[in-house]
């Protein structure tokens, strides 16, 4: 079993981490399989795809860092671990998911939106939260943020794109999730389009802050 610690770690040190949205379980197998050979090889896999338990048997050989996105209760959570996550995101904020997640060392990173949300988070051992939807707040908001609480780590998902991602790393993100720009890439142009796509978001990361592909 990898250590939590190490594990946020890997995700503090990748920057980058892919969050897949699979209309069937292959889609989102390719999804991942591309992201990873563009370099992001921290995959959330989200359980609004269909079948998701075969998507995590089926990348269990890859060279990537699985873990779980909308994920909305402990019982899903504790799915999402027995099929191998080793991280646990969900769009807010869930006391039980927290409580399951701390008993088996189980990184869990919570959706916030307010101070107030971050800090209980924070007390219920979540040590890197996600700010969701990043959309709704300009990058500046991580500052402000980590004035009155320092000790909060910030991942914004949802509205990050080749445009702000740089933006959003230097304000003090400690990673980002990306998603829809992969989808519209592998519609668009299919495979190859997400390695491409993933290429550009990895140099990014190597420009802005040094980051490991």
């Amino acid at each position: 079993m990898i250590p939590k610690h190490s594990i946020i770690s890997q995700l503090t040190e990748r920057k980058v981490v892919a969050v897949i949205r699979g209309e069937d379980p292959e889609e989102a197998v390719q999804l991942s399989k591309a992201a990873v050979e563009g370099g992001i090889s921290a995959i959330e896999l989200t359980y609004t795809t269909p079948n998701i338990g075969e998507v995590f048997q089926k990348l269990r050989t890859t060279d990537a860092l699985l873990g779980a996105g909308s994920v909305l209760d402990a019982e899903t959570a504790r799915h999402a671990m027995l099929a191998g996550a080793k991280f646990i995101v969900s769009p807010y904020f869930n006391p039980d998911v927290a409580v399951l997640c701390n008993r088996y060392g189980i990184p869990y990173l919570p959706g916030c939106m307010t101070v107030r949300e971050m800090v209980t988070a924070l007390e219920h051992g979540c040590e890197v939260l996600k700010l969701f939807p990043a959309s709704e707040f300009p990058p500046s908001f991580i500052r402000s943020v980590n004035g009155p609480v320092p000790n909060a780590r910030i991942m914004p998902t949802g509205g990050i794109n080749l445009e702000n991602i740089n933006e959003w790393l230097k304000a003090g993100a400690v990673a980002v999730g990306i998603g829809s720009d992969l989808n519209k890439a592998y519609r668009n142009g299919g495979y190859q389009a997400v390695i491409e796509l993933c290429r550009q978001y990895t140099d990014i990361v190597m420009q802005v802050s040094g980051g490991i592909r």
